[in-house]
């Protein structure tokens, strides 16, 4: 199994990591660490996510990356990155 992040995601994480980036360097690189071997894992173990619990309903899941929360689905033999929010965020449902 693959991990690949929809262009919206790539684009919410990349701003995820400069936001971060901005107070300090060192705890950008630790959270983009963290992140990758966090999903890193989803290529082995895709349904290891929870399912979210504001959508309980529908075929996303979600992982967390303290304070961030990725949301996936997956299709074929993809683990589709979605969505990169701020825990703090309300999310709206996942559109893929």
């Amino acid at each position: 199994m693959k991990v690949q992040f929809t262009p919206s995601a790539r684009s919410q994480f990349l701003s995820a990591l400069a936001y971060i980036r901005r107070d300090k360097q060192e705890a950008a690189v630790n959270f983009r660490n963290k992140a990758e071997t966090l999903l890193r894992r989803l290529e082995d173990l895709p349904e290891s996510g929870r399912m979210i619990p504001e959508f309980p309903e529908l075929p996303y899941r979600e992982v967390i990356v303290s304070p961030y929360r990725f949301f996936y689905k997956v299709k074929e033999n993809v683990v589709w990155i979605i969505a990169v929010w701020h825990g703090a965020q309300l999310p709206k449902e996942p559109k893929s």
